[in-house]
C-alpha cells in the first residue's frame, strides 16, 4: 500500500513540474508562527478578531486533512505548533480548490496567507486566501492516530518520531535548555568554556576502551577522546582557573540503557579548590537546572520520587560497604574477592575494583536522592589527589541519583612524580587485561611546570537529561544513537 501511495505522489511530481509549477520551492517568507498566532490571539473574542484587520502568512507540513466538498480543514505544523487552516470554495474559487484537493498531502509543506476566524468549537483558525505548495513529500506519515510507536523506526529514522511523537520534540527541546544553563550557571561564575581535541595520541583522562584512527599525512595513528581531562589540566597549568568543556566524548564500548558509543560530557576546573568545594557548586548548579527547567526540586523519575531539595546526603563508599555487608567484606582480599565473584564482578585481582562494584551492585542501584559518595581507592582514581589523612583513598566523589552515577569529581593530583608513579602502576594493571590510564608524558612535563591545587567534575549530560525528562534510556535524549545496521 505504501509504495502504491509513493508512485502515486511521483506521478502528483512529474504532473506538477510539467505544467510549469516546482514542487520544491524556496520563495515563500512567513511572516507569523503557529505558537505566536494562538498564543496572541486564542484569547480573543469573536467580535475583536473580526475587527482585525492583519493578514497572517504562515509555512509548515500538512499533518490532517478534511475534506467536505465545498472546503476543506486542514492542520500544518511548525517549530512552534500547529494551527487549522481553512478553504473555502467560495473564498479561493474552483481552480485553487481542485488544485489544493488534488495535489496537497498529508506530509507536504505548504505556505499560506489569510485572516482569522474562530470556529464553531472555538479554535482559532486562518480562512485561508491563498497558499502555496513549497515542497512535496514522498512517503506518507505514520499512522496519524497511533503515532510512531516501533522503537527501532523511532531511533533510526528520529526524524519521523519527531514528526509524529510531539513528546519525544519536548525531550530535545529540553535537552537544548538545560545545556543552556549549565553555560549560563557557569559563565556567570568566571569560567570560560574552551575547545580541546577530539584527536588524541593518547587515550587518556579514563579508564575506557577508544576508538582508533590513523593520520594519513602525519603517518601516526590517533584515538577519538575518550576523556578532555589531561588537555583541560593542560590548560589550568598555562592560568586558565577556571575551566570548561561541553562535548562529544566516545568510548568504544558496551551499548544500553546507560551507555552509547558517543556520549556529551561537561568537564569543569577551578583552581583553588577542593573536591567539598565542588559538591557545593554541582549541589547548586544541578539544583538551579532542575528548577528553572520544572519549576520544583521534587519530581517524578519513572517509579521513583526524587527530592532534590538542598542539602544533599553525602556518605562514604567504604563506610557504607561495611555497614550494608559488613566489617568482615573488607577484612582480607580473600573475602572482599569472593563476594565480588558472588555478585559478577570481573575484579581482575584490584581491591579498589572491587569495592567500587561491589557498593555499586548492593547500594548505588538503590540510591534515589542525590548523594555525593567519597572516599574512593587511590587504586581506580589515579588522577585524583590522595587523602591527606589516609593516603589509602583520594579525595574524589561520584554523584548518584535515581540508582545510576551522574558526576564524578575530585582534587586533582598536580604532583608530577607521584601522577607518574600513578601511571605506572596502571601498567600493571594493563596486564590484567584491564582498560587503565594510558602513560602520558607530555601531561608529565606540563605538571612540572605547576599548576596550581585544583578541583575538576565531569557531568554525565546524557544522563542528567534522562533524569530530568523522565527518559528510561539513553537512546530517548540523543538524536540519532548508534545502532547495529539492519
Amino acid at each position: 500500500m505504501e509504495n502504491e501511495l509513493v508512485e502515486q505522489r511521483k506521478q502528483k511530481i512529474k504532473e506538477l513540474r510539467s505544467i510549469g509549477i516546482n514542487p520544491f520551492l524556496n520563495d515563500f517568507k512567513p511572516s507569523h508562527d503557529a505558537g505566536g498566532v494562538l498564543s496572541s490571539y486564542s484569547n480573543f473574542s469573536d467580535e475583536e478578531i473580526k475587527n482585525l484587520s492583519d493578514e497572517f502568512s504562515l509555512a509548515g507540513r500538512v499533518i490532517a486533512l478534511r475534506d467536505f466538498g465545498k472546503s476543506t480543514f486542514f492542520h500544518i505544523m511548525d517549530r512552534t505548533g500547529k494551527i487549522q487552516g481553512y478553504i473555502r470554495r467560495d473564498v479561493m474559487g474552483d481552480e485553487k480548490l481542485n488544485f489544493f484537493k488534488k495535489f496537497i498531502d498529508i506530509g507536504d509543506f505548504i505556505g499560506i496567507r489569510g485572516d482569522l476566524f474562530k470556529t464553531k468549537t472555538g479554535e482559532l483558525t486562518i480562512n485561508v486566501k491563498d497558499f502555496k505548495l513549497i515542497t512535496k513529500s514522498l512517503y506518507p506519515l505514520p499512522e496519524k492516530w497511533h503515532g510512531l510507536k516501533d522503537v527501532e523506526t523511532r531511533y533510526r529514522q528520529r526524524y519521523l518520531d519527531l514528526i509524529s511523537n510531539p513528546e519525544v520534540k519536548e525531550i530535545f527541546l529540553k535537552r537544548t535548555e538545560i545545556i543552556k544553563l549549565i553555560r549560563g550557571f557557569l559563565n556567570e561564575r568566571g569560567f570560560i568554556e574552551v575547545e580541546t581535541p577530539i584527536l588524541h595520541p593518547i587515550a587518556g583522562g579514563a579508564a575506557a576502551k577508544p576508538f582508533k584512527t590513523y593520520h594519513n599525512a602525519l603517518d601516526m595513528e590517533l584515538f577519538l577522546r575518550i576523556a578532555p581531562e589531561l588537555y583541560l589540566k593542560r590548560l589550568v597549568v598555562g592560568g586558565f582557573e577556571r575551566v570548561y568543556e561541553l562535548g562529544r566524548t566516545f568510548r568504544n564500548e558496551g551499548v544500553s540503557t546507560q551507555h552509547n558509543p558517543e556520549f556529551t560530557i561537561m568537564e569543569l576546573y577551578q583552581s583553588y579548590a577542593t573536591y567539598e568545594d565542588l559538591m557545593d557548586l554541582i549541589e547548586e548548579l544541578i539544583c538551579f537546572v532542575t528548577e528553572t527547567l520544572l519549576g520544583a526540586l521534587e519530581f517524578g523519575y519513572q517509579d521513583m520520587k526524587v527530592n532534590m531539595k538542598r542539602p544533599w546526603r553525602r556518605i562514604n563508599l567504604i563506610k557504607s560497604v561495611k555497614s550494608k555487608l559488613g566489617e568482615e567484606i573488607l577484612s582480607s582480599d580473600e573475602f572482599l574477592f569472593k563476594k565480588a565473584s558472588s555478585l559478577g564482578i570481573a575484579h581482575k585481582g584490584i581491591r579498589g575494583k572491587a569495592i567500587v562494584e561491589i557498593f555499586e551492585r548492593t547500594i548505588g542501584d538503590e540510591i534515589v536522592d542525590p548523594t555525593f559518595v567519597y572516599g574512593f581507592p587511590v587504586d581506580v582514581s589515579p588522577l585524583a589527589r590522595k587523602n591527606d589523612l589516609n593516603p589509602e583513598i583520594t579525595d574524589r566523589f561520584e554523584l548518584y541519583i535515581a540508582g545510576r552515577e551522574v558526576v564524578n569529581a575530585f582534587s586533582e593530583l598536580n604532583d608530577p612524580d607521584d601522577q607518574k608513579e600513578r601511571f605506572l602502576k596502571q601498567l600493571d594493571f594493563k596486564s590484567k587485561g584491564e582498560e587503565v590510564h594510558e602513560m602520558d608524558e607530555d601531561f608529565i612535563g606540563a605538571l612540572e611546570h605547576g599548576m596550581p591545587p585544583t578541583a575538576g567534575a565531569g557531568i554525565g549530560v546524557d544522563r542528567l537529561v534522562m533524569l530530568l525528562t523522565n527518559s528510561p534510556s539513553i537512546r530517548e535524549v540523543i538524536f540519532f544513537p548508534h545502532l547495529r545496521p539492519e
